[in-house]
């Protein structure tokens, strides 16, 4: 799915109007005429695909995030999907008034960085990963991760972000991020160490015990990287409906 064969952003074009769309053949924008649609909802469709066009070609993420759903966010992908920082935090707890994030892991380009509690965890360092990223990614992010963030280091997270929980969901892959991992048959080094455990390890950490920051950092790191082979796996199971459809209209 690229952003190029959708058309729910336009208002008047739910999900079955574009399934519609799509079984006529009308998988890309290319393929679109007025004529498909009423004269109301086929002249908006026509004046949002001559300004996203524009908008696609200078890179603006935010453009299509403000217009599609928020559910629909994971079709921004296939576009951007080289300016995509996927983080993961780990915390003393979970409430963001109460608790510290002790690391926190973004990986990029295939390379992942880790900042660390009384290291280098500042505000200026969390901006600096986000910076020139188009869309972020987390499992879980918006309701964790991100007010996390912004409660204990004063950063607004803007990108455009991908909370990899709901596709998930889309495609029946429900539970935790270990689970939905061993459902698609990603491995991981550590495979018994849990959330839970991370706290245990900061802790031990805090205490003397450097090889407990050595694991929970690998935990961490483990957990960003993942996120780029779960966005991989979960958007291709989510393309399958246009893909389907193109191979009807090709038929």
């Amino acid at each position: 799915m690229r952003i190029e064969n959708s058309f729910i952003p336009v208002r008047g074009v739910g999900e079955e109007t574009e399934r519609r769309l799509w079984r006529d053949g009308v998988t890309r924008w290319e393929a679109f005429e007025p004529s498909h649609l009423g004269p109301t909802t086929g002249e908006r469709v026509e004046e949002f695909i001559a300004t996203a066009w524009e908008r696609l070609d200078d890179g603006d993420a935010g453009f299509f995030a403000e217009r599609f759903p928020q559910g629909s966010h994971w079709r921004l992908y296939e576009n951007f999907r080289s300016d995509v920082c996927y983080f993961d935090i780990e915390t003393t707890g979970l409430s963001p008034e109460r608790d510290r994030v002790t690391t926190v892991s973004f990986h990029r380009d295939g390379e992942t960085t880790t900042l660390v509690r009384g290291e280098n965890l500042t505000a200026d360092a969390i901006e600096r990963q986000f910076a020139g990223a188009s869309l972020v990614a987390t499992f879980n992010g918006k309701r964790f991760d991100v007010p996390f963030l912004e409660t204990s280091f004063d950063v607004s997270v803007e990108t455009p972000h991908v909370d990899l929980m709901y596709p998930c969901r889309q495609t029946g892959l429900t539970g935790g991020l270990k689970a939905i991992e061993r459902d698609i048959g990603l491995e991981r080094d550590r495979p018994d160490i849990s959330g839970e455990d991370a706290v245990r390890l900061w802790r031990e950490y805090e205490a003397g015990d450097d090889g407990a920051l050595d694991t929970l950092v690998s935990y961490n790191r483990e957990d960003a990287a993942n996120l780029a082979r779960l966005m991989d796996a979960v958007t291709e199971r989510l393309h399958d409906d246009v893909f389907e459809a193109e191979r009807a209209a090709d038929a």
